[in-house]
């Protein structure tokens, strides 16, 4: 037993004792909790006033005595410490560890992660997988779900490349709904302070073009260093007029019949996500790219390159010409 704890047992069991002697406060405050189940969570709802802390423990499973834990909390100074939050409690706890736990605020945080290059699609099947949320967003399409976490119309109404990957921490039972709508603040918030550095004389209009590419990059780089110089490549081929030409947004446009292998057909079947048949960026972003994506978007490489190959472990070379790039892809490719 710590020195402070022996020091509040001490004290606050001469206050308890002395308010409510007939409770036997030293031995309530010392004595374990008889739990509705061995282990459960309870979540103290923000602004909660002492005696509402004692109520929702109580019907959260875990009982507490309301007038001794009031007098224990006041003993200790404890009383405005109280923090909301979700917390684990286990067999074991005393009405005095279940205080000091509230105060410190060791809530019983749950985790959700999106990564970077995750489709949309990808992102919801994943919170719908997390146990720990409040499914809200069931049955909701995209744009029911933009609607519903405020999300002004985009151009096309599609949900894609919206939503920022991270790690996102929040209390059981909170509402996805509040997952994604704190996503797509990060990702407005990321846009916008790449967009208000971007290089001049990009060839996108809109943070919204500017979102579109970072998409594309964030898919077509194994290597994070080569990023700027992807963008670079990319941007000087809307300069000239030439198709992006690029496979993931063929993938993206295949849908479900993508099983894996893209082949010479599907470049030429015609999707408004087809890269090789239609010029210019497609009509959204086909992932969720990161801050590293973003940035390289709105700040690419100062380069004359055209073209780049994938040297097969994760770099690419790139190439001005398409001679020099004929003779990259007979290398790295062909193996001639």
């Amino acid at each position: 037993m710590t020195l402070l704890k022996k020091c509040f047992l001490a004290g606050a069991a001469l206050v308890v004792l002395a308010a409510a002697a007939s409770f036997g406060g030293y031995h309530w405050a010392t004595t374990p909790i008889n739990l509705a189940t061995p282990q459960l969570d309870v979540t103290i709802k923000p602004h909660s006033s002492l005696r509402s802390v004692t109520a929702q423990l109580n019907r959260g499973g875990v009982p507490v005595e309301p007038e001794l834990f009031v007098l224990m909390a006041r003993a200790l100074g404890l009383q405005a410490e109280l923090k909301s939050g979700n917390y684990e409690f286990r067999s074991g706890v005393t009405p005095y560890d279940v205080l000091q736990k509230i105060a410190r605020g060791d809530v019983n945080e749950y985790v959700a992660t999106v990564i970077e290059g995750w489709t949309f699609k990808r992102m919801r099947a994943e919170l719908d997988a997390n146990p720990a949320l409040r499914h809200e967003s069931a049955g909701l399409s995209d744009a029911d779900l933009l609607k519903a976490i405020g999300v002004p119309p985009t151009p096309t109404g599609n949900a894609e490349g919206l939503f920022f990957p991270d790690t996102y921490l929040f209390d059981k039972d909170t509402s996805d709904l509040d997952v994604y709508r704190r996503a797509y603040r990060l990702m407005k918030l990321r846009i916008d302070e790449a967009w208000a550095t971007r290089a001049p004389g990009l060839p996108y209009q809109t943070p919204y073009e500017a979102l579109t590419m970072a998409s594309i990059i964030e898919k077509e780089t194994g290597k994070a260093s080569d990023r700027p110089m992807v963008a670079g490549v990319f941007a000087n081929r809307l300069r000239v007029g030439m198709p992006l030409q690029t496979d993931p947004t063929v993938i993206y446009g295949m849908g479900d019949s993508y099983t894996g292998h893209l082949r010479k057909r599907d470049l030429l079947t015609d999707t408004p996500y087809n890269t090789y048949t239609r010029m210019g960026l497609p009509p959204t972003p086909i992932a969720l790219p990161g801050v590293a994506s973003l940035q390289a978007a709105l700040n690419p490489a100062q380069t004359n390159a055209l073209y780049f190959v994938s040297r097969g472990d994760g770099s690419s070379i790139f190439s001005d010409t398409l001679g020099d790039h004929n003779k990259a892809v007979d290398k790295y490719i062909r193996g001639q």
